[in-house]
C-alpha cells in the first residue's frame, strides 16, 4: 500500500532527537504504525506476538533489546512496558531509543510514573485535507494566529458539494483514500460494528452493551459539533435504557480509545455581563464514524444540508487540530450565556489568538461576519490581546480577504 506523507512525520523526527522515547497515540487505523515503521529499526508487535506475554512474566528486559529506535506497536496491551522503557531510557542516557504506538490510553494506574523528561507524546489523527491532496495549504494557520503575511486571493479553491459530502462519509482513513463509495461504506460500517461489539469492551476488560453503545454513538452523531449534555444523550437513547453513570462510563471509554474528542470552551475576558459556557463540544475522531452511526449514505446526507453543515464544522475542527498541534497552538470555542458563539478559537504563545466561523457555503458569510465583529468588540482588550485575525472557513467558497479585513478561506487552501 502506498504511503501517504503525514504531517506528524517531521514532528516524530524532531521528537526522537529531543527525547529518549516517543508515544504516538491516535484512533485505530489512522496510520500510526506505518508512520512509526518509517523511523524504526526494529519492531515488536505487542498485541499479536505470542511471546510477549510470556517474556513479560519471565524477563521483560529482553523485549527492549533491538536496533533503535525500537517500535512497540499497541504497547498499551502490556501497560507495564511503560515503566520498563522509562527505566531503560534513564539507563542508556540516549535520545531516540523507543517509539510506542497505541490506539487506547491505559488506566491511570497502568503508568505508575508520568515519564516526564523521558517521553514525549504526539497525537495522530486521520488524514487532513492537505494530507489527502485536497488542500493546497496556501493559507497558513500559524500566520493567521501569530500574525504575518496577508492571505493571497485564490479563486481556484472552490470545492464541489458532492466532493465534500464524499470526504465526510469516507473519512481520512489512509487505507480508504481513492476507494469507491460502495467499498468505503462497507469498510466503515464494519469498523463501526467492531467498535461497538469489541473495542469498547476490550479496552478495560469490562463488557459494554453493544446496543447501548450504538444508541449513544447515534445520539453523539446527531449532536456532532455541539456542547451536548448527558441528559440529552440519555433522552436520545430512550427512557430507561441508560443512567448517568453508564453514559459517563461509556463517554470516558470512547475518549480512551480516541473515538471521541472534546473541544473545550475558551476562557477569556469579556466586557458584557454575559457568562461563559464551560461544556465542551463533542466531535468524533473522524466524521465517517458519525455517518456510520446514523447509517447514512451519500444521497441521504445530501438531502439534509443543515446536518452536512454540522459535519463540515467537525471536519474543519479536525483539520485545524492537525495543523494547530504541529505548530503548538491550542484549539477551543467561544460561547456565552446569550448563546453567542464562535465555532473555533485558535490560540498561541504570547496571548495571540484568531477566531474562525465555519460555513459550508457562501450564503451565510454576511451573518458570520456580523457575529465575528460583535463578539470581537465585546472582548476586553485591556486584559487580552485583540484577535490577530477574524476568519470564515468555507467548503464551496473561494479564498480572499474582504474589504473589512475579515478573511474568507476555503478549506481547500488551509494548511500549516
Amino acid at each position: 500500500m502506498k504511503y501517504h506523507k503525514r504531517i506528524v512525520d517531521d514532528l516524530l523526527k524532531d521528537n526522537l532527537e529531543a527525547s529518549g522515547a516517543v508515544w504516538v497515540r491516535g484512533i485505530k487505523s489512522c496510520g500510526k504504525t506505518e508512520t512509526a515503521k518509517r523511523f524504526a529499526n526494529s519492531v515488536l508487535q505487542v498485541d499479536i506476538d505470542p511471546n510477549v506475554a510470556v517474556t513479560m512474566s519471565v524477563s521483560p528486559s529482553e523485549l527492549l533489546v533491538g536496533d533503535t529506535p525500537r517500535l512497540f506497536d499497541e504497547w498499551q496491551t502490556q501497560p507495564k512496558l511503560w515503566d520498563y522503557i522509562r527505566h531503560e531510557v534513564d539507563n542508556r542516557q540516549k535520545k531516540g531509543q523507543f517509539i510506542l504506538t497505541g490506539s487506547a490510553t491505559p488506566d491511570d494506574n497502568a503508568r505508575t510514573h508520568s515519564g516526564v523528561g523521558r517521553f514525549t507524546i504526539i497525537n495522530m489523527r486521520t488524514m487532513s485535507w492537505i494530507e489527502q491532496g485536497l488542500s493546497s495549504g496556501s493559507v497558513s494557520l500559524k500566520d493567521l494566529v501569530l500574525g504575518g503575511k496577508k492571505i493571497k486571493q485564490d479563486l481556484q479553491t472552490h470545492t464541489e458539494l458532492s466532493v465534500i459530502i464524499e470526504t465526510l462519509a469516507r473519512g481520512g482513513w489512509p487505507a480508504l483514500i481513492g476507494m469507491s463509495n460502495n467499498k468505503f461504506s462497507a469498510v466503515n460500517n464494519a469498523y463501526f460494528e467492531q467498535l461497538t461489539e469489541t473495542d469498547m469492551s476490550k479496552v478495560s476488560g469490562i463488557r459494554r452493551d453493544p446496543v447501548k453503545v450504538k444508541a449513544l454513538l447515534a445520539s453523539l452523531a446527531r449532536n456532532i459539533a455541539t456542547p451536548v449534555d448527558s441528559s440529552t444523550l440519555i433522552a436520545d437513547m430512550g427512557e430507561g435504557s441508560a443512567t448517568k453513570p453508564t453514559v459517563y462510563d461509556y463517554l470516558e471509554t470512547l475518549e480512551r480509545i480516541m473515538v471521541l474528542e472534546n473541544q473545550p470552551a475558551w476562557r477569556t475576558h469579556i466586557r458584557s455581563s454575559a457568562s461563559l459556557r464551560k461544556t465542551p463540544k463533542r466531535h468524533f475522531a473522524d466524521t465517517s464514524i458519525a455517518v456510520a452511526a446514523l447509517k447514512l449514505d451519500l444521497s441521504t446526507i445530501r438531502n439534509d444540508l443543515k446536518y452536512v453543515g454540522f459535519l463540515f464544522e467537525s471536519l474543519v475542527y479536525h483539520d485545524i487540530k492537525v495543523y494547530a498541534e504541529r505548530n503548538y497552538l491550542g484549539v477551543s470555542y467561544y460561547r456565552d450565556s446569550y448563546d453567542r458563539e464562535i465555532d473555533i478559537i485558535v490560540s498561541g504563545f504570547g496571548g495571540k489568538w484568531a477566531a474562525f466561523e465555519v460555513k459550508l457555503g457562501v450564503g451565510d458569510i454576511d451573518s458570520a461576519v456580523e457575529n465575528l465583529k460583535t463578539i470581537a468588540q465585546d472582548i476586553d482588550t485591556s486584559k487580552i490581546l485583540p484577535p490577530s485575525s477574524l476568519n470564515i472557513i468555507t467548503g464551496t467558497g473561494y479564498t480572499y480577504t474582504r474589504s473589512d479585513g475579515i478573511n474568507v478561506i476555503s478549506l481547500a487552501s488551509l494548511g500549516l
